[in-house]
């Protein structure tokens, strides 16, 4: 299956798992908000950001590790293969038995985390185990999770994503009715976590027949040299797992203890609509990871940066306009969502809405974001890790001091974000010139002015688009809000194409698609 082919199908496989995921998991949340309440969603939102804060564990070795599968798979070297996912398997153990010690060592100390109203009750004892449920969740996915890297190194992303999707389907769908019938937070995590468990020993047994000849005893170790390679790139990777762990999940720990665990879960409504409608647009951004892992073992330095300027130049587009979207219509869908639905009542909703400031600086980090997944994206495919090693610990220092410190200060939870976002833009400014530096072997002035162009463009159709919402939804309602969503894809849209609509990586665009349907 060639490059364009692999990818299509993990973006496929990817859309169509997200549109169920997308719905089901809307229904789940309407369902728990009213059912179990407020308060619980905010420990559920404050005890899943301690795990994936766990998750930086694995100290990049299973980035590393993928990197090194991209040549052996492309060249079909299955004895290479067998003795790189061995040391796969055993550094991934041997991280599950550490995350799982880490985990226990932090339970005395969820109690500084937890910061509940004085009239809502909940037994220390219930809290320590509901934590356990989500660490238990964490610790055995471990104990599969490498597995995949040898299906996405061959570009087969679908096979992650439609267990992911089949298994999201079955445990909401499952909750769902735990929620209506019991209303009890207990039964909705061991819901969870008795289908997640299937769903690993079932994976488990599944890849292991997709790939009989990794059960075979005869494994060749490593060469030092190889070995050395892998442990050198973790080493750097380090630094990256650390420092995007102090700036990506620390927000919510910060939240909790100083603002309260409600907020967390008013703080995660908003996430959770920009994580799952953007999800769709990272299903393409991730889909193309093996492949141009693939394109980078394959082809010469003009072939790859010609095709890393097309994938930059169409993230562009699609991010500018979901965060244009995101902008002007994320607050009154959560208006609309919560009231008109009949979930809160409306001298309440005040409660479940953000600071339009807060707003405002969430959705400018998911724009610079986006231009920072396609540069880590091409970075990770092509094992640059050594050259920003500590870029990433520096920014997490940033976000930890500014975001601390603001939200002491009148900007209360808007603080936290201007951390978020100085600390993401020292990344936007500098990983450019060490990835054209590494990959291309050239000079990254040109990646700036792109980056300066398509930012005023996106801000002048934000403004147009703002300035027709003021007559066509001066307040939140179902019917204004569809008209913007109309007015916003077809005024970006159009605007979008007379600017760049001759430019070569629009036409490179076109040609593929016009191919796929030839």
């Amino acid at each position: 299956m060639g490059r364009v082919q692999a990818a299509k199908k993990n973006i496929l496989f990817g859309y169509v798992g997200q549109v169920v995921s997308l719905i089901m998991t809307y229904v789940l949340r309407t369902i728990f908000i009213m059912k179990i309440g407020k308060e619980m969603l905010g420990v559920n939102s404050l005890y899943a950001n301690v795990l994936q804060l766990l998750n930086m564990a694995d100290m990049g070795i299973g980035t590393a590790l993928n990197f090194s599968l991209y040549g052996p798979v492309a060249r079909g070297e299955k004895e290479k293969i067998k003795s790189y996912m061995q040391l796969y398997k055993k550094a991934y153990n041997y991280i599950a038995f550490a995350v799982c010690a880490i985990g226990l060592i932090l339970v005395p100390f969820l109690k500084y985390l937890i910061n509940l109203p004085e009239d809502f009750e909940v037994a220390q004892r219930d809290l320590i185990l509901y934590y356990l449920i989500f660490l238990f969740n964490t610790v055995s996915t471990y104990f599969v999770a490498y597995k995949y890297s040898l299906a996405n190194a061959e570009q087969k992303n679908y096979v992650q994503t439609n267990v992911i999707t089949f298994t999201k389907i079955i445990t909401v769908f499952f909750q769902i009715i735990v929620v209506l019938v019991t209303g009890n937070f207990y039964f909705y995590l061991i819901t969870d976590a008795v289908i997640q468990l299937i769903q690993k020993i079932f994976v488990s047994k599944y890849l292991d027949n997709m790939y009989p000849y990794l059960k075979e005893k005869n494994i060749e170790k490593l060469s030092k040299d190889e070995e050395g390679e892998v442990w050198t790139k973790t080493k750097a990777l380090v630094f990256h797992r650390v420092g995007d762990a102090f700036r990506l999940q620390t927000d919510q720990l910060i939240i909790s203890p100083l603002l309260g665990t409600v907020m967390s879960g008013v703080v995660d409504n908003y996430n959770q609509i920009i994580v799952q409608t953007s999800n769709f647009v990272n299903i393409i951004f991730n889909s193309v990871i093996s492949s141009f892992g693939n394109l980078i073992a394959t082809e010469d330095k003009s072939k790859q940066y010609s095709m890393f300027k097309v994938y930059r130049f169409f993230a562009s587009w699609v991010y500018g306009f979901s965060a244009t979207g995101f902008m002007l219509l994320i607050s009154p869908l959560v208006n609309i969502w919560l009231i008109k639905g009949g979930k809160v009542a409306p001298e309440e909703i005040g409660e479940w809405i953000l600071p339009g400031v807060a707003v405002f600086l969430i959705l400018t980090d998911y724009y610079f974001k986006g231009e920072r997944i396609v540069l880590s994206n091409y970075k990770t495919a092509a094992g640059v890790f050594e050259q920003d090693k500590y870029l990433a610990l520096i920014q997490g220092i940033v976000n930890l001091i500014l975001s601390i410190w603001l939200v002491q200060t009148p900007l209360g939870i808007s603080g936290i974000y201007v951390g978020t976002v100085v600390s993401g833009l020292i990344a936007n400014m500098t990983k450019p010139v060490i990835i054209y530096r590494a990959c291309f072997g050239m000079s990254a002035v040109n990646y700036y002015i792109d980056s300066f162009k398509y930012l005023v463009s996106m801000a002048l159709v934000m403004g147009i688009c703002y300035m027709i919402q003021q007559y066509v939804m001066p307040e939140p309602t179902i019917l204004g809000f569809a008209a913007m969503m109309v007015i916003i894809t077809v005024v970006f849209n159009g605007v979008y194409f007379l600017l760049y609509g001759r430019s070569e990586e629009f036409k490179y665009l076109c040609g593929k698609l016009k191919a796929r349907k030839a």
